[in-house]
């Protein structure tokens, strides 16, 4: 499994990177305004610092307007990916995107058949939202089962959109993200950092430093 992490933040990532967990990044213009400043500054600073994909958010209601932004948006780095919205509007500038070699990334996905048409549409990557399903008392972690199993289903055939299980809220979706083969996660920084703690790790590192100081006096 690759880790993407969810952010604008570049010391996040450079913190992420150090640990050996950037596999690249996912960000959304609520992230980009979070950070402030120039926004297009901020875009090229993240496809500088990250060696795999950016994800970087087109807006518009056409498909006309989200293939403009899209070949835009790939003006800030060679590692841009486009990410647009699961609509036939987008599925429309995904046809487009992907004939002029862009990678793309269909977000806001909530049902097996949203991540079947963008398959088959010729997205890049597909990103199923699981903790706002959650949030509905629905089963987001199902939703990706059911994707990968589709995805497997006609693996060769042309749809080889790769998943990024996303709207993360804590590890235990990554760790049943893992078990279900989903390609990628997409973290906040904050559950990445959460993905390392457990009460026995904490408790033996204690003991072990009591009992290393008692060694040396």
């Amino acid at each position: 499994m690759q880790f993407f992490l969810d952010t604008a933040n570049l010391a996040e990532m450079r913190a992420a990177k150090a640990w050996g967990l950037l596999d690249g990044v996912t960000t959304n213009p609520t992230l980009m305004a979070r950070e402030g400043g120039d926004w297009r500054a901020v875009m090229q600073a993240i496809c500088r610092e990250v060696e795999g994909p950016v994800s970087l958010e087109a807006v518009g209601d056409t498909a006309d307007e989200l293939i403009a932004m899209g070949l835009d948006l790939v003006r800030n780095g060679p590692n841009v990916v486009v990410k647009i919205p699961m609509t036939p509007e987008g599925l429309k500038a995904v046809r487009v995107l992907r004939s002029k070699g862009v990678d793309t990334n269909v977000t806001l996905v909530f049902s097996p058949m949203q991540a079947l048409l963008a398959a088959k549409a010729g997205a890049s990557f597909i990103s199923p939202f699981v903790g706002r399903l959650d949030g509905l008392s629905q089963d987001g972690m199902q939703l990706v089962a059911d994707i990968m199993a589709i995805l497997r289903n006609y693996a060769g055939m042309g749809m080889d959109a790769r998943v990024i299980v996303a709207s993360v809220r804590h590890p235990r979706h990554v760790a049943e993200a893992a078990l279900m083969g989903a390609h990628v996660a997409t973290v906040p920084f904050s559950v990445l950092r959460q993905m390392f703690d457990h009460p026995l790790t904490t408790a033996g590192l204690e003991t072990f430093n009591k009992d290393w100081a008692a060694l040396n006096g």
